[in-house]
This record gives C-alpha cells, structure tokens and sequence, in this order.
C-alpha cells in the first residue's frame, strides 16, 4: 500500500513542481497559489497515510498512533483546501471571497482541533499502522476521532460537488472539462474511499469484519480520486499555455527554410543557447532575427521579380493573397541570391512592404517560410517566373 499512495503523492508533487515553476509569478495570484496549496496538502496526506511513514513518525516522536491524528489533519486540512480553491476559481467580489474563505479556514480549523484532542482523551496504546480506523472502531474518543474526520471530508466533497454542479451549467469548453475531471474524482472519492471507510467502521460497530475495505480498497480508490480531481483543476490552466507552446514549437521549426535563406544578412543578436529555453522565447528571437534580415534586404528588393510572379500565379488560378505570398517569396529568393552574390543594391529599391511585416503574429512569416520549404518553390529562369507549388493552408 505504502508503494501506491507513495506513487500518488509523487504524481501530485509534479504537478506542483509545474504550476509552481515561477514563484515570483505564482505568489501574486490567489488562485494559482491555492491550486498549489491544495496539490501539496494532498501530496503530504499521501505521504502521511503511507505505513512506513506513520512507523516512522511514531517512532520520531515517542507517541504511539501519532501519525493518525497528524494524517486526519492534514486530510482535513486538505478537504478545506479544495473547498478554497473552488471558491477563488468561481471568483466573484473580494469581500465576498475573502469571507468565505474565512468561513472554511475557521470551520475545518475547529475540526483539526477538535481531532487531536480526540486523539489526546483517547487510550490507543496498540500501533495499528493499516488498520486503525476499524481496530479502534469501537474505542471511546477513537471512535469519535474516526468520525468527525470522515465527515469533514465528506461535507468538503458535498459542497465541492454542489459548487461544480452550479457552475459547470454556466462554462463551455476547457473549464467544464475540468470541472466534469473533478465532478468525476469527488465521486470516486465518495464511492471508492469515504463509502468503504464508513461501511467497514460501522460493520466493526455490528461486530462484523470487513476490515478489507478500509485496508485494501480505499487507500488505492482515494490515490485515483485526488489524482484526477487534481488534473480537473490543474487542466484548464496547464493545458491552454501547453497548446500555444506546441505552436510556438511547430511555427519556429518551419520557419527554418526562410531562417536558413536569409540568416547571413541578419544584424540581430543571437538568441541564448539555453537548451531549457521555451519555444515561444525561441520563436520570438527568430522572428526578430528575420524580420532583420529582410530589413537589410530591402535594398535589393526588386518590384519586377514580384510582379512577374504575381501574374504567373494568378493565371494559375491561385487567389489574390497566395498570388502575393508567392510574389514576395520570388522577390525574397532574389534578393537573397543577389546579396549573397555581393551584387550592388538596386539603384531604385522597392518601397514595397511585405506582408509578413503587416501582421503582429507570425503567420506573415510562416506563409511565407512555407513557399520556401518547396527546393525550388519559385525558380526564375531567363526573366521568366514559374511557380512549382503552391502554399499549403492546412
């Protein structure tokens, strides 16, 4: 068992590691902070509630069992913490925030104190390092300390699910996912873990056994639930950033083929070989870079090598604006061969302004990346222009 929810809080430990990766950043937003607070909490419950480290803590502190009320703590300590983090990602007025925050702190406050005087009135001389909820099931004050710890937990998952029910009517897309991912933990919670805790203790109060459930079935249902309530909260906010990364990845890789034609004249400073470096942070160094090379090109930009190939694209029947792209990667192409050449600029340089220097993404540059993949997408043979392929809009 200590193998599993070992597993489970090194899972919810790297998930903090990626939310918590800019602390400077972090801080200062309530509702990345209280994402953290939650995945760390739960991340020391597992920790906790392994046997090997209730063993451990008994025997550091002298106290037999003392890793219980530290884990029921911890536990309710995390059940506020999702009821907290629900409460900042709903939003709302600060004041309102503010106070209901204050609520749960006070609430579940009460109740971790009221568990360790439990504890302290309870006679619990014999270590049960599994089975304590069910051994101790019908031993005064233990009895009460079981209690009070389950139920916590489970009003946490009632309003956790009742605050997911009321909003999920009101969000689409990303968002509802991950409320449907917590919707979906909480009742593998209720089933897997809170369900089988409460039918083994109360089968102890009968005097039945089904000590199994308590030792066999929930620790490893509860590990699952808090793993996908986590991703339910952590996927709306990794997920989007993620997405645009790989974009970024898929922009600056083919922007190679206009980065490799023009890179020779480029005045820029060279981005940082950092292999840990983003791929939006690379994307922007090579856009910066190429936007200089053509800059430095403009001289030798020639409006005849454009027109050319505009018109012979157009009787292809291509539209107006591959028409364009095609015609600036011509004049590029030409440009580039001539500057590399050591050819004098044109007396009378173009004044025309590419496309790719009117849009703030970098899609300019992508389309016309794009036209220079094709060897050779434009060849100019004898004055005349022809183009070989066309862009690809997918």
């Amino acid at each position: 068992m200590s193998l599993v929810v070992y597993l489970a809080a090194g899972l919810l430990g790297l998930s903090f590691a990626v939310l918590f990766r800019r602390p400077r950043t972090a801080v200062r937003n309530p509702l990345t902070v209280s994402t953290c607070v939650a995945i760390a909490l739960g991340a020391l419950v597992f920790v906790c509630s392994a046997p090997l480290t209730l063993g451990a803590v008994n025997d550091l502190t002298g106290i037999t069992n003392f890793g219980a009320p530290l884990t029921y703590g911890l536990l309710s300590a995390y059940s506020c913490s999702l009821v907290i983090l629900l409460i900042h990602w709903r939003g709302g007025p600060r004041e309102r925030i503010r106070r209901m925050v204050a609520r749960s702190v006070t609430a579940y406050a009460a109740l971790i104190v009221a568990i360790v005087v439990m504890f302290v009135l309870a006679d619990a001389d014999t270590e049960r390092l599994s089975d304590l909820d069910t051994y101790y099931a019908n031993t005064p004050f233990m009895r009460e300390m079981t209690v009070l710890y389950l139920v916590g937990h489970s009003v946490a998952t009632v309003v956790m699910c009742a605050l997911c029910l009321k909003w999920m009517r009101e969000v689409t897309g990303l968002l509802r996912t991950g409320l449907q991912l917590i919707m979906t933990g909480a009742a593998l919670d209720v089933l897997g873990f809170q369900l089988t805790k409460y039918t083994a203790v109360v089968a102890r109060w009968a005097g039945g056994d089904l000590d199994f459930l308590s030792t066999s079935v929930a620790p490893p249902m509860a590990s699952l639930a808090a793993l996908v309530c986590s991703a339910g909260f952590v996927l709306p906010r990794l997920l989007p950033p993620a997405v645009a990364h790989w974009r970024c990845l898929g922009d600056y890789r083919r922007l190679g083929p206009l980065w490799s034609r023009v890179r020779f004249v480029s005045t820029a400073p060279k981005s940082p070989s950092s292999w840990w470096q983003l791929p939006r942070e690379r994307l922007h160094w090579r856009e910066v870079s190429i936007h200089d090379a053509l800059l430095a090109l403009a001289p030798y930009f020639d409006d005849r090598v454009r027109e050319r190939a505009r018109d012979a694209t157009l009787r292809e029947n291509r539209c107006a604006h591959e028409a364009r792209v095609v015609a600036e990667a011509a004049m590029v192409d030409d440009a580039a061969r001539r500057a590399a050449a050591g050819e004098q600029p044109l007396d009378r340089p173009s004044t025309y302004r590419l496309y790719a220097t009117e849009v703030s993404d970098p899609s300019g540059l992508v389309e016309l990346a794009q036209v220079l993949t094709r060897s050779p997408v434009v060849a100019m043979r004898e004055g005349t222009v022809s183009t070989s392929h066309g862009l690809n809009h997918g």
